[in-house]
């Protein structure tokens, strides 16, 4: 009768799982599986075994989705903005560079204890003569990084490696006033394709180029030309490194994104930041008003900007290798292009590439 006695919980209420909880979980698995898959298709590819294309299904995309990637994308970029002491910097910033093989003699600042967070240390600069600009081929590479693909745009679809295709409206959305009253002597084609190109006897073409943690993470201009609008689609942050992006098709148009859109001497122009995990911070340095990765967006929604005003009737002229923006960490610039049908490519899928190296030319 003096026992003491013990008030416990019902066995449901101790091991109820909220359905967060779960999804959290089994997404977070789930994506940590599709990383080790991804390390041994690098690997195979290195070897140079050709690996077949298996896209995802829509329960594995709706999984992969389910891990909260924004919310961790925008916790990053807050740890990234605490100020590292002074004696802790070198060692944080040299386990960096030797995990993604960064070359810091390229480094405008090579001293490691100058870079006050790891913000600031992905955001370094270069050295003026470290990346030459081409002169002599009409578009040169934006940024480092990897040439995933590139080509002739066919049948509105357009490739984001090699057998995995994307629709090309999907990725830009609809026509924008500006353009069409900007080409409105182009002539007009039935498919969205079509209503891009603006001049008779002209093609549309792409290139993507994939930027690892470990590359320069500004991109620059790629051609002499002039951006007239903007239109931002947030959206999910997944990983677009090689491996995701031949696994889940349409995987730029799920992403995050910054589409800029104009004309160069040929035609129309455009350049795409892709948006990926810990990349939530797309940032243009002509557009103040951009703000990426808010806490909450509507599915399939986007907004537009516009550069064309009653002050400024051209829009934001760019020079070839001009400073453009900035990733926070790494992603994907998408340039989708018009020119004439002799335009050549100076590129190999797989190749590494450097801002201010030729792309092609006419």
């Amino acid at each position: 009768t003096d026992r003491k006695k013990f008030h416990t919980a019902p066995v449901g209420q101790v091991f109820r799982l909220r359905p967060f909880h779960v999804l959290v979980a089994t997404g977070g698995g789930y994506a940590g599986y599709r990383k080790y898959e991804d390390y041994k298709l690098e690997q195979l590819e290195k070897r140079g075994i050709e690996v077949p294309v298996k896209l995802a299904s829509e329960w594995e995309v709706a999984l992969y989705k389910s891990v909260p990637t924004r919310l961790l994308s925008r916790a990053w970029g807050r740890l990234n903005q605490v100020e590292l002491p002074t004696w802790l910097r070198k060692p944080v910033y040299s386990l960096y560079i030797w995990t993604f093989g960064v070359n810091m003699k390229e480094a405008a600042v090579e001293d490691l204890h100058h870079y006050r967070n790891l913000s600031e240390f992905f955001r370094r600069k270069l050295k003026p003569q470290a990346r030459p600009v081409c002169c002599v081929h009409s578009v040169i590479s934006p940024s480092d990084g990897k040439i995933l693909n590139f080509g002739q745009v066919k049948n509105c679809e357009v490739e984001q490696v090699k057998g995995v295709t994307y629709s090309l409206e999907s990725f830009l959305g609809p026509r924008i006033s500006t353009e069409e009253m900007r080409f409105s002597q182009a002539p007009h084609g039935n498919s969205f394709q079509q209503q891009l190109v603006t001049k008779e006897g002209n093609e549309l073409y792409h290139c993507v180029i994939y930027l690892a943690p470990g590359d320069y993470h500004c991109f620059h201009s790629p051609t002499d030309w002039t951006v007239s609008h903007r239109r931002h689609f947030p959206g999910s942050l997944m990983s677009v490194n090689p491996g995701v992006a031949r696994w889940i098709k349409e995987l730029f148009c799920h992403n995050e994104r910054v589409v800029l859109t104009g004309d160069w001497k040929h035609g129309f122009f455009s350049l795409t930041a892709v948006g990926a995990t810990n990349v939530g911070s797309i940032r243009i340095y002509f557009d103040q008003d951009l703000h990426t990765n808010s806490p909450s967006y509507s599915k399939g929604s986007y907004n537009d900007f516009s550069f064309i005003s009653n002050n400024n009737k051209e829009g934001i002229p760019m020079r070839k290798g001009e400073h453009l923006g900035e990733f926070n960490l790494g992603s994907t610039i998408v340039l989708i292009f018009e020119a004439p049908k002799d335009f050549r490519f100076n590129l190999k899928a797989g190749q590494k590439i450097r801002f201010g190296e030729a792309l092609g030319s006419l």
